[in-house]
C-alpha cells in the first residue's frame, strides 16, 4: 500500500506558467491541454476561446487576470497546472499561486527576451524556492533569436541556463528542434498535431555536436556524478545527462532551457517531457513547515499523515464559495469536518472538485500532493490553514503586498448602498490585495489595490456581476512619511489621575532615519524601565506609525531608541507605557524633519524608433528619469523611473503619440521623496 501511494505521488507535478504579459503563457497552457487530450480544439487568446482565460474581462482584454487551475495527464503523470497573470497589477495572484506550487515553467519571448514582469515573477519564484525550467517562445517571429534570449536570461536573472535544444530554421522557417540529449530532430509540419522524429539534419550536425559538448561541460562542472563520468569517458550518456539535469533543476543550480512556438504548436510535447523529467513531484520537495502552540512542526507528503492544506484562492460566487486548496499531507473526503486553524472554527467539506478552469469534476477524496477546490467552507480565506481537528497546525500564508492606488466608489442610486457594500466585501474576500475602508474625513468608501488596471477590473466586475451602476473617483496613490532629520532625548511623561488606580510612564526617546522599515531598540541601563514595559513602549511606537504628522500617512524608515525612563511603584503598567510610547513617538515625529514619500515605478516603453523623441519629452513632463535606452527587435525600448501618480491615463497618451504602435509596462520599485513636499518643525 505504501509503495502504491509513493508511486501515485511520484507521478504528480504541480506547476505554474510564469511570464511577462504577452509572452504567450496562456497559449502555452492551451497547447498543453490540447497535446494531452484534455481539450479537442486549440483555444486562441485573440478569438476568446481559451480554457483558462474564461472570465469575460479576460477575453475582452486579451490578458490573464485571474490565476486558473487545470489538470491533465501526460505519460502516466498527473499535471496540475496554474496559468498565472503576467500584468504587474496582478502580481499578488502570482504570489499566492507560487506559495502552493512545486515547480514552474517560465515563458520568454524569443524577440524581447527577459521583460520587466518576467524578472519580477522570477524573483518571486526565487523567494519561494520554486524550481523552474525555461521555454523560449515565439521562435517563428521576425527577429527571434534563441541565443540572444538565453543571454538576457543569464545577464538579467543570473541563473545557469542549460540549453537542451537547437532550433531548426529561424523566424518563418522555424519547423522544429534538435534534442541535444538524444541527438534527434523533432519537426512539425503546418497544422501538424504531433512531432515527427528523425535524424539531425546534416547541415546542423556539426553545430548540434558543438552545443551538446557545451551542455556536457556545463553540467559536469556542477554535478559530481556527471563530472566523474565525463572525466572517465570524456562524454556523458543521455541517461546521466538527464539525471544530472533533474538534480540541477531541483536544487536551483541550473535552469533547463527549451524553445518553440506555442501558437504554431511546435515544441509543446518536448516541454511536457521536460516537466515530467526535471520538475519535482510532491515527494521531492521538503516537508511543509507549520506552527502549533509556538512549536515548529513538519508534515511530509504522506496521504496517511494528519490532514493539512493551505487555501490559496477563493471564488465567492452568487451560488456559493469555491475554495482552492493545496493538500500537503493526509487525505480529505467529501463530508469530512476540518479545522480552520486561522479562524479557529470547524468547517464541513460539502464537495471536492477537480478543477478545469471554470468547469469541475467531482471527486470522492483528495490526498497529499493534490490541488483541488472544495465547496462548503464558510470562513476560509486565501492563506487559511485547514487541518485535522485532532492535529492542528498553522501553515505560513502567502504574503500580501500593500495597496498603492485608491479610488472612491459610490452607488449612483442611494438605494444600492447595501448591495455595493456587500459586493465590495466579496471582492476583498476573493482578492486579499484589494482593501475597502471608509474615509474618516469624507465618509467616502475607498477601494485600494495594486494599480489602475487592478481597480478598473474590480469595479467592472461589480458592474457586470451585479448590474450595479457605480461612480468612481480619480485614482489616488498611497503616500508614506519618513524621517529626514531626527531628534534626540525627547522626554515624554504620561500621567493620568482620575480616581482609582492612576497611570504613570516616563520615557526618553531618540528618533533617527533608517533605510526602510522600522527598528526599535532599548538602551536603558540599571533596570530603570523593566523589560515588560520596554515591550509595551515598542508596541505603542508601532501604533503611532499608522498616522504621520504631514498628512496622516503611514510612517516608515526610522529607528526609535528608548534611552531612559522612570516608573511609579503603584501607577505604572504595560498599558501606561504603551500609551507613552504611542503619544511620545507622535510628539517626537512632530519635532522631526519629516519627508513625504510617493510610490515610484520602473516604466519600460517600447515604441517605433521615430517616436522616441516624443516619448522622452512626455516622460520628462511626468517627472520621469530615463535610466536606459536600447534598440531591440527593430523597436526602441526606453526604461525610466516615474512617480506612479504621473502615470494615470498614460496608456491613452502613449497610444495617441505613437499612432497606437507604442506599449508600456510598469513595475513598482519602492518610494521616493515627493518634491517640495517636506515639512520641518
Amino acid at each position: 500500500m505504501r509503495n502504491n501511494l509513493d508511486r501515485h505521488l511520484a507521478a504528480v507535478r504541480n506547476l505554474g506558467i510564469l511570464a511577462h504579459v504577452d509572452a504567450g503563457k496562456t497559449t502555452v497552457t492551451e497547447r498543453i491541454l490540447f497535446a494531452t487530450g484534455t481539450t479537442h480544439k486549440r483555444g486562441e487568446v485573440h478569438d476568446g476561446t481559451t480554457v483558462t482565460d474564461f472570465d469575460p474581462q479576460e477575453r475582452d482584454r486579451g490578458i490573464t487576470i485571474f490565476a486558473a487551475a487545470v489538470s491533465c495527464d501526460w505519460d502516466g503523470h498527473r499535471v496540475n497546472l496554474i496559468d498565472t497573470p503576467g500584468h504587474v497589477d496582478f502580481a499578488d495572484e502570482v504570489e499566492r499561486s507560487l506559495r502552493v506550487l512545486d515547480g514552474a515553467v517560465a515563458v520568454f519571448d524569443a524577440v524581447a527576451g527577459v521583460e520587466p514582469q518576467s524578472e519580477s515573477v522570477w524573483r518571486q519564484a526565487d523567494r519561494h524556492g520554486v524550481p523552474r525550467i525555461a521555454f523560449v517562445n515565439k521562435l517563428d517571429r521576425t527577429g527571434a533569436d534563441l541565443d540572444t534570449a538565453v543571454a538576457s536570461i543569464r545577464e538579467r536573472l543570473h541563473p545557469v541556463p542549460l540549453v537542451v535544444q537547437l532550433p531548426i530554421g529561424i523566424e518563418d522557417a522555424f519547423t522544429g528542434v534538435v534534442d541535444l540529449l538524444r541527438m534527434r530532430a523533432l519537426t512539425w509540419g503546418d497544422g501538424a498535431e504531433t512531432a515527427v522524429e528523425g535524424p539531425v539534419p546534416e547541415e546542423l550536425r556539426e553545430e548540434a555536436l558543438r552545443r551538446r559538448r557545451l551542455l556536457e561541460e556545463a553540467v559536469a562542472e556542477r554535478h559530481p556524478a556527471a563530472l566523474e563520468e565525463f572525466c572517465d569517458r570524456e562524454t556523458l550518456s543521455a541517461e546521466t545527462l538527464a539525471a544530472a539535469l533533474r538534480d540541477l533543476t531541483r536544487t536551483g543550480d541550473g535552469v533547463v532551457v527549451l524553445c518553440g512556438s506555442a501558437y504554431r504548436n511546435r515544441g509543446i510535447e518536448p516541454l511536457l517531457d521536460a516537466v515530467v523529467a526535471y520538475l519535482p513531484s510532491p515527494l521531492d520537495v521538503p516537508a511543509v513547515r507549520g506552527m502549533h502552540e509556538g512549536v515548529d512542526e513538519r508534515r511530509s507528503a504522506d496521504p496517511a499523515a494528519p490532514f493539512a492544506a493551505l487555501a490559496f484562492k477563493v471564488n465567492a460566487t452568487p451560488t456559493g464559495r469555491l475554495t482552492y486548496l493545496r493538500v500537503y499531507s493526509g487525505t480529505i473526503e467529501k463530508g469530512d469536518t476540518v479545522w480552520d486553524a486561522s479562524a479557529g472554527r470547524g468547517e464541513r467539506v460539502g464537495r471536492i472538485l477537480r478543477v478545469q478552469a471554470d468547469r469541475h469534476a467531482q471527486l470522492e477524496r483528495a490526498v497529499a500532493g493534490d490541488i483541488v477546490a472544495v465547496i462548503g467552507l464558510k470562513a476560509a480565506r486565501a492563506g487559511s490553514t485547514l487541518c485535522a481537528p485532532d492535529a492542528p497546525l498553522v501553515l505560513e500564508p502567502p504574503g500580501v503586498a500593500d495597496p498603492v492606488v485608491s479610488v472612491a466608489v459610490e452607488p449612483r442610486r442611494a438605494t444600492d448602498a447595501d448591495r455595493l457594500a456587500s459586493a465590495l466585501a466579496r471582492l476583498a474576500e476573493e482578492d486579499p490585495s484589494l482593501t475597502v475602508r471608509t474615509d474618516a474625513e469624507t465618509g467616502q468608501t475607498v477601494l485600494s489595490g495594486m494599480g489602475e488596471l487592478h481597480l478598473e477590473v474590480a469595479v467592472e466586475k461589480i458592474r457586470r456581476a451585479l448590474g450595479l451602476e457605480v461612480n468612481v473617483g480619480r485614482p489616488r496613490v498611497t503616500y508614506r512619511e519618513t524621517v529626514g532629520r531626527g531628534v534626540s532625548a525627547l522626554v515624554f511623561r504620561h500621567v493620568k489621575q482620575d480616581g482609582g488606580a492612576g497611570q504613570f510612564a516616563h520615557v526618553v526617546l531618540d528618533v533617527e532615519p533608517l533605510e526602510g522599515g522600522f527598528d526599535f531598540r532599548s538602551a536603558v541601563v540599571g533596570g530603570r524601565v523593566p523589560q515588560e514595559y520596554v515591550r509595551a513602549v515598542e508596541a505603542g511606537c508601532r501604533d503611532a506609525l499608522a498616522e504621520g504628522p504631514l498628512g496622516g500617512h503611514a510612517v516608515t524608515g526610522l529607528r526609535v531608541t528608548l534611552t531612559d525612563g522612570a516608573t511609579h511603584v503603584k501607577d505604572s503598567s504595560e498599558m501606561a507605557f504603551r500609551t507613552a510610547g504611542r503619544l511620545g513617538l507622535r510628539e517626537a515625529l512632530r519635532a522631526c524633519t519629516m519627508v513625504l514619500l510617493e510610490p515610484v515605478v520602473e516604466v519600460t516603453v517600447t515604441v517605433p524608433e521615430d517616436a522616441v523623441g516624443g516619448v522622452l519629452g512626455d516622460l520628462a513632463t511626468r517627472r520621469g528619469r530615463v535610466t536606459g535606452s536600447e534598440v531591440r527587435g527593430g523597436a526602441a525600448v526606453v526604461t525610466a523611473t516615474v512617480p506612479l501618480a504621473e502615470l494615470f491615463g498614460y496608456a491613452t497618451r502613449l497610444r495617441s503619440r505613437t499612432q497606437g504602435r507604442g506599449t508600456f509596462t510598469a513595475r513598482p520599485t519602492g518610494y521616493a521623496p515627493a518634491p517640495a513636499l517636506t515639512a520641518a518643525p
